[in-house]
């Protein structure tokens, strides 16, 4: 499956060190809130809490749910979303689109039947009585923060199961949606931890629901899915609570940066206006996205392409908001072949 951060193979396509590469094609937070030295005193020799009791505590302090509601953690976001739609195991599944892939890939595993709503052309479509919907917000690749409240009312008036994928809701000053569990037990909230505490190799990511409906789910997990250092990295990055507001403010105006780098070089026909930790942009009639990242390749900087979102093709482009020293060079970068491209 096609996905952004694959630096790997693209520093091999160069040859060059995968350190070397730009990569603003994975929208994984630039700054990280853990201090590596703390973790020296990881005991690695018993087996980890199958519980995870730490873990959850470390969790349910950081962010809020109401009582009748309960956490199951796992070995990162996707591996949530591949748990719980095997659980529901959904007949009619509805995705708000564009979204992640794995959504639909699931759905093709499972047999779903599947509806796609474009969210960028309309939200007011009827939906089947008693489906699955699956919604992202802030969404992706855009980055547009929805307000709810009128989507959760309609979906539960048809009976769905609704799966609020709040990935990127750290990055912004928006409240979760996970208080509605407390009045309707078909809502699940899914959460990454890697993006936002910029860990991506660390695979954590857990899913709110009502208490009964994570004892069900927690029947078909396996124990010990994650490891004693993956969970101190997390218990440690939840107790650095200045990195929050830290990182939201040091994110909106690294945005603001990379909006202004786009848009000077005039290569690009529209910038979203995204609230998360990135920006999508949809070239000018000049160019495609394969084709500004291999323009790009000489500045060894990655870009994520959007063609294989569901209703956007490859002019549609993505850039992570990455440090400010990161972002100039794409703004030279980008100006550079803007030159290069207006003088033919």
């Amino acid at each position: 499956m096609k996905h952004g951060g694959n630096i790997y193979q693209f520093a091999h396509h160069l040859g060059c060190l995968p350190e070397q590469i730009l990569d603003f094609s994975a929208n994984i937070n630039p700054q990280q809130a853990v201090d590596l030295s703390y973790l020296q005193a990881v005991s690695l020799g018993p087996y980890a809490d199958p519980d995870y009791k730490s873990l959850k505590q470390a969790i349910s302090a950081r962010y809020n749910y109401p009582a009748n509601a309960d956490i199951e953690v796992f070995n990162g976001a996707s591996a949530a979303i591949f748990a719980l739609l095997r659980w529901i195991q959904p007949q009619d599944l509805v995705l708000y689109t564009p979204l992640y892939g794995e959504y639909a890939h699931i759905a093709g595993e499972l047999g779903c039947k599947l509806y796609n709503i474009n969210r960028l052309n309309s939200l007011m479509m009827d939906i089947p009585k008693n489906s699955t919907v699956i919604f992202v917000n802030p969404s992706t690749p855009d980055g547009q923060l929805y307000d709810m409240q009128e989507r959760l009312a309609a979906w539960q008036a048809a009976d769905c199961n609704i799966i609020v994928d709040e990935s990127f809701l750290d990055f912004c000053m928006a409240d979760s949606v996970a208080k509605y569990i407390a009045r309707y037990d078909k809502l699940y909230i899914i959460k990454s931890l890697s993006k936002f505490y910029g860990c991506a190799g660390i695979r954590i990511g857990f899913i709110i629901a009502a208490e009964q409906a994570i004892k069900e789910l927690k029947r078909y997990e396996p124990a010990w899915k994650l490891s004693s250092f993956d969970m101190m990295y997390i218990q440690q990055a939840l107790a650095n609570t200045d990195f929050v507001e830290q990182t939201r403010q040091q994110t909106a105006h690294r945005r603001n940066l990379l909006q202004c780098a786009l848009q000077s070089s005039g290569l690009f026909e529209r910038i979203y206006s995204g609230q998360a930790n990135f920006l999508l942009a949809k070239l000018a009639d000049q160019l495609d996205g394969s084709h500004l990242q291999r323009l790009l390749e000489p500045s060894r900087i990655l870009i994520r392409v959007c063609d294989n979102f569901e209703g956007m093709d490859n002019r549609y482009v993505r850039f992570a908001v990455k440090d400010t020293l990161s972002i100039s060079l794409l703004a030279d970068s980008l100006k550079m072949l803007s030159q290069n491209i207006g003088s033919r």
